[in-house]
Order: structure tokens, then sequence, then C-alpha cells
């Protein structure tokens, strides 16, 4: 898929009409489930089924998604001219991006694979696997492997992708309102198939465990703190 070959049309309908509705699907997906399912906002806990897989693989898998959505922000939101500026040239930036990334990508990869095994592996977690879960997990999984493995092929073993020239300003584009669908067209097909999974993971993210993540418990640090008391003290 590049700029030369693909019709206006399909780019139109991959690069603009897509993103846009999976967008507009993800806001107001999050908005009708806060309304009509405030009790069911949560990441449903497995933990008293299974802990030892869990003790490890959720660790690993929060903190490379963490670090690898702090990548994905400063490559794709902002503009090398920004980098520059700051005096962080190109070869300095690829080279800090690609070896955070690596390590990040790693250990998303790995706890995410922790937590797949955990749940196929043991029947009683396999048991409280929910419909919603069936349809995350393998978007999840592909869209990280995706992004694994267009690092890798092209950032690590190739010669190197700017993708900030392409990708990073279709990308605002869209935000602005003013989309280059050319450009994402002239991206790697594996960073196209990466970011059409991304944006599908978006569309189904209000409808699944996912939600959880915008539920951080600041109340947690007003509340008083809690004292217990023996029955034998008097």
């Amino acid at each position: 898929m590049n700029h030369h070959t693909s019709p206006p049309a399909v780019q139109l309908l991959l690069w603009v009409a897509v993103p846009y509705v999976c967008l507009t699907v993800c806001v107001a997906g999050h908005i009708w489930r806060y309304r009509r399912d405030r009790f069911g906002w949560t990441c449903r806990t497995t933990q008293l089924l299974e802990h030892r897989w869990l003790r490890l693989g959720s660790p690993l898998f929060h903190l490379g998604a963490f670090a690898v959505i702090a990548g994905h922000v400063v490559g794709l939101a902002v503009p090398a001219s920004w980098t520059e500026a700051a005096g962080i040239g190109e070869h300095a930036y690829h080279t800090t991006a690609v070896a955070l990334g690596s390590v990040a990508g790693a250990a998303m990869v790995a706890g995410l694979a922790m937590l797949c095994a955990r749940r196929l592996l043991s029947a009683r977690i396999r048991r409280t696997t929910s419909r919603s879960d069936r349809i995350l997990f393998p978007i999840l999984l592909a869209t990280v492997l995706l992004g694994v493995s267009a690092t890798a092929v092209h950032n690590v073993a190739g010669g190197g992708y700017d993708y900030r020239a392409t990708i990073s300003v279709w990308f605002r584009g869209l935000f602005t309102l003013h989309p280059h669908p050319d450009a994402m067209a002239s991206a790697p097909l594996l960073f196209q198939l990466h970011i059409l999974s991304a944006f599908l993971l978006f569309a189904v993210w209000p409808f699944t465990r996912l939600v959880h993540v915008w539920s951080a418990p600041v109340g947690y640090l007003r509340r008083p703190a809690l004292v217990y008391r023996s029955r034998r003290s008097g």
C-alpha cells in the first residue's frame, strides 16, 4: 500500500473515515458506559483466582504500556522541529527512541503473554472471561505485536524509518481537521496495520475492562487514615 497505487477513495476510507469513526465511537461509548454501567466501570480483577502469574505479568504489562504510550505521545504529537530546537538531533532521537521503545515493548509483550497464558491455562479464570474480554485480548495482542514487529523490522533490523515525516504528520492532521491520507498511505504495511488495529482498539475500549484506566483512585489521597483498635484494649 503506498500513495502511488492506492486509489484516493481507499486512502480516504482507511486514513480519514475509519479513524474519525473509531474516535467518535470511543468518546460516545465512554459517555454511554459511564451513564449506563457505572458499577461495571472496573477491571474485573481475578487476583483471588490466581496470583502468581498476575504478580509478575501485570506490573510488566502496565509499566511497559505506560512507557510505550509516552513514547507514542512524543513521537506522534511532538513535531521533529520541536525536538531539534531543544537540541536533540534526529540521530540521537532515533537511537534513544528505538532503545527505550524496544525495552518497553519487550516488557509489555512479556507481561501481556503472561496475562493471556494465565487466562487460557486456568480453568477457573477461563470461566470468568466475558464476551468483551474475548474481543479485547486478540485486538490488544495484535496491536502490540504489530507495533513491536514494525519497530524490529524497520528500525532495528532495517535501515530505520522516519515515521515523524509521514505518520506523525497524518496523526496531528486528524486533530487539526486537516488529515493527510497520502502521508499515511506511503508508510510501510506493518505500520499501517499497527495503526488500524490501534484505532480498532480505541473503538472497543469503552465496552471493555480498559475503562478502568481512567479511574485513578485520587479520592484515596484525601481519605482519612483507618485506625484499628484491639478489642482487648481498654
